[in-house]
Order: C-alpha cells, then structure tokens, then sequence
C-alpha cells in the first residue's frame, strides 16, 4: 500500500496530509495518477472538484474522493493544485479566497496565469507557484517546470519538486520560462504524437501491417529518448551515429530537409508558445 504523506508543520520539508485538485480535467488525473503509482500519496487520500461527474468519475477509479465544493478542497487538504481552464480560475481563486490560510500551498497548473495575478486575488501571504506539466505526467514519464510565488520558502519548493518528481522530470525554472514549456512540452506531447503517427504511416505505405508500424515508431520514440536523456548526447550527435555514408537514413534525412520539417516543428513551438504569452496577457 502506497504510504500516506505525512502531516506538514510550518517549515517542514515532509508532505501535507491530503493533496487537493480544484478541477478534474485531463492533467489533473495525469498529476494525481502520476503521484499514486509512485506510492507519493495513498489514492484515499486525494480529493478532487468539479462542477459535474464527468470528469470526477476518473478520480473515483483511481480511488479517490471527490465533491463539487471547491471550498471543501481547500478546507480538507494543505496541498492544492488548480487545475481549471485558464479563463475560469480567477473566479474560482475568489471564490476559495476566503478559506485560504497560511497553511496552504497552492498550485497552479493553468497556462498563462502568472504569478501576480495568483497573488492578486488571494490572502496576503498566500503560497503560491506555477506548475507547467504535461501528460506522460500520468505514466511517470513528464516534464515539468514550476515557479515560485513571493511567500514561498525553499522547503515547500523543493517539497513540491520532490513530490511532482515521482510523475517525471520536475526542475524549478524562472516564470519567464513557463510559456516557452508550455510551447515545448505541454503542445510538443501533440506534435510528437503527429510524427509519430507519420512515421508509422510511411511504413504502412512501404507495406508495413497498421498495428505494427505504429507499435514500432512508439518505441522507436521511446528508446532514442532514453538514449538522449541517459547518454547526455546532443541529438546532432546520434543522429549523426545512425547515418553512414551513402546508406539508408541520409537519404531519409534528405527528404525531411526538403520537406522543411525542422523549420515547421521551430515554427509550432513558437505559435503554442505565442499563445501562452497571448493568455497571459488576457
């Protein structure tokens, strides 16, 4: 059984007693799922919120609590993500805002709201950060980056990157780098799933069984990203390890240089992260 996080007291670096979610979407379960399968957090011991079942049935398979109360969320647990669509979280901060203690801390997932904002519209001293994951955090297998709020010691810091660790690679960053993350990461889990899906189209072309190909180009994504993250090579380098002269993959790599496709993967990261700068202007 997956231990419980022990009770936090001011200035600990140990786990509040009960993780909260403020909204049930799809990175909300990835986050939650991500923290039970690490044994971070008993699944009993989370509650979620959102205004209809739809999405809180995800949380009850899990074996987590839920309600429609956001105050109830913040009343029951010190530790809280928001994880609510960007344009409803301002309403949804001043509706908890008056549960909020100076015991809480309280995360926020949603892209493009910055940190001033969050502080603007809860208690003086809140405990703020901003977390930017994305969705192989449900497979343990994330990349996230968060920031700090003004009231925020390093030991809930590094209590929050300790406990987001268990869902992937988790590194504290300064704000101005949450939107280019979000471009990269969070929309790049999209773009690789676009290649991948035309890497196994090709090969379904060259008469490769559906199924297979596609089986095949996941786990061809897969081993050269451990060989990156391990090997600590920068990609030119295996890339160039795979091509010999004259053989099979310079020919390949030809015909995706006259296709443009690093320009047009530098291109959408740059739109997603456009978009995230243009959300936090909103």
């Amino acid at each position: 059984m997956a231990a419980a996080l022990a009770a936090e007291s001011p200035g600990s670096t140990r786990g509040p007693s009960r993780v909260g979610f403020v909204g049930a979407g799809r990175m909300a379960e990835a986050i939650a799922s991500g923290l039970i399968r690490a044994g971070k957090v008993e699944a009993q011991l989370v509650l979620a919120s959102a205004p209809s079942d739809r999405n809180l049935c995800h949380f009850r398979a899990l074996g987590c609590k839920t309600t429609h109360s956001n105050q109830e969320v913040l009343q029951t647990c010190q530790l809280v993500f928001f994880a609510t669509k960007p344009h409803i979280l301002p309403s949804v901060l001043v509706e908890v805002a008056s549960v909020v203690t100076s015991q809480h801390i309280l995360v926020s997932v949603a892209a493009g709201i910055s940190l001033s904002t969050l502080e603007e519209l809860l208690p003086p001293m809140a405990r703020v950060l901003r977390v930017s994951p994305n969705l192989p955090c449900m497979v343990q297998e994330g990349a996230i980056v968060l920031a700090r709020g003004r009231h925020v010691r390093d030991s809930e810091a590094q209590l929050l990157q300790t406990l987001l660790g268990a869902c992937g690679q988790c590194e504290e960053v300064p704000e101005v780098h949450i939107d280019v993350h979000t471009g990269l990461s969070g929309s790049g889990v999209a773009f690789v799933c676009a290649f991948s899906e035309a890497l196994a189209e090709g090969a379904v072309k060259m008469g490769l069984p559906s199924g297979l190909a596609h089986r095949i180009a996941a786990q061809t994504l897969l081993g050269t990203a451990r060989m990156l993250l391990q090997g600590g090579q920068h990609p030119a380098q295996l890339r160039t390890d795979v091509c010999t002269p004259g053989g099979t993959t310079i020919h390949g790599l030809h015909a995706l240089e006259r296709g443009g496709l690093r320009a047009a993967v530098m291109d959408a990261v740059e739109a997603a992260t456009c978009r995230a700068r243009e959300l936090s202007k909103k």
